[in-house]
């Protein structure tokens, strides 16, 4: 298929001055090593590797279809996958310094902003819904479930330094030492939660272990029987072993998250799309970075079940190629996240789009 760009070359700012949401940060990032990387040449930098950033939530996806993608197309052109959270992997891909972006949000008004500024066009292609998932150590045995006034609680701005304890949470819960896990600053994760959870993208504790790593976070946790925190629900099913789920009551009882729950609009408000943004000029101008999003496309319904989180309808997947093919530069979202977003939702947005 060829992707139709002429458009894209128009006077595009006014197009993608319509989106969402994202964020900015501090804390340290974390890179991971692509499948199969390669060593390539100065001039192959430019013109050949598929360079992919960003989310920690969405980099397993995107990992197992880069391995397929090499393995099943004999494609020698070099990946390279790096982790630096949502907000980190924005900020190259705004300067033009990578080709796709993992995102656990949509992209902020100001990241589109500097986008427009330094002339990158992009794709914004759904490609899973995912589950934030509360986890706690499997010797706990006093918290089955939690609601969200109690999450907001203990990770409101005002409880840094004082909510400490467990059964200041919930005066049954036993008066023990309360460790807590989530996502740094530069996290997409960490903009949806503190919006979902205290009311205000950003506004969080800060005593707390922060990191963009989930594989830091579910270690910290599997080690601590006093230790609560969150992330995607990839990294709680490729570790049940170690973990325990909580339940989230919203007001009509605990909902456990899984595909059922997410699917039905049962699990809110922590159930969130996931996405990649492609650079529309690399897409144009590279051919590896057009097939790779190709193959992406084609075989994301099935690796984003294998990997724990929850496919689109068939019909989602169809909407993204056709929005890829035909080169549909911008957002369907207003440059903030919305929450409680369901797949039906999703679907009638990009319908519109």
């Amino acid at each position: 298929m060829n992707i139709t760009f002429k458009k894209l070359l128009l006077p595009l700012g006014m197009l993608v001055l319509a989106t969402s949401c994202a964020t900015q940060s501090n804390t340290s990032t974390q890179t991971e090593q692509p499948p199969k990387v390669t060593e390539v040449s100065k001039s192959e930098k430019i013109t050949n590797v598929v360079r992919i950033d960003g989310s920690s939530t969405v980099y397993p996806i995107t990992k197992a279809i880069a391995e397929k993608f090499q393995a099943q197309t004999n494609n020698k052109v070099p990946l390279t996958i790096k982790v630096s959270g949502t907000s980190g992997g924005f900020e190259k891909f705004c300067r033009a310094e990578t080709d796709i972006n993992n995102s656990s949000r949509p992209i902020l008004t100001a990241e589109m902003e500097t986008c427009n500024k330094n002339a990158v066009r992009f794709i914004e292609l759904p490609v899973a819904f995912d589950a934030l998932t509360i986890a706690v150590h499997p010797q706990n045995n006093w918290a089955k479930d939690i609601t969200t006034a109690e999450l907001k609680k203990m990770w409101s701005p005002s409880a840094t330094g004082k909510i400490t304890r467990w059964n200041q949470i919930r005066s049954s819960w036993p008066n023990r030492p309360l460790k807590l896990f989530g996502a740094d600053k530069k996290s997409g994760t960490f903009d949806y939660f503190t919006e979902a959870v205290v009311g205000k993208s950003r506004a969080s504790r800060n005593d707390y272990t922060a990191s963009e790593d989930d594989q830091v976070l579910v270690k910290g946790i599997s080690k601590d029987p006093n230790a609560l925190g969150y992330f995607g629900f990839a990294y709680y099913e490729q570790n049940q072993d170690k973990l325990k789920v909580l339940a989230i009551n919203s007001g009509s009882g605990g909902v456990l998250p899984n595909r059922q729950t997410v699917e039905k609009a049962q699990y809110q408000p922590l159930s969130r799309p996931l996405f990649i943004y492609v650079n529309a000029k690399s897409a144009q101008n590279k051919p590896a970075v057009k097939n790779f999003v190709d193959f992406y496309i084609s075989k994301a319904g099935t690796i984003v079940s294998s990997v724990g989180y929850v496919p689109l309808t068939e019909e989602g997947y169809h909407l993204d190629n056709v929005h890829f093919t035909r080169g549909k530069v911008g957002t369907v979202f207003a440059g903030k996240t919305q929450l409680d977003l369901t797949l039906g939702e999703l679907l009638r947005k990009r319908a519109k789009f």
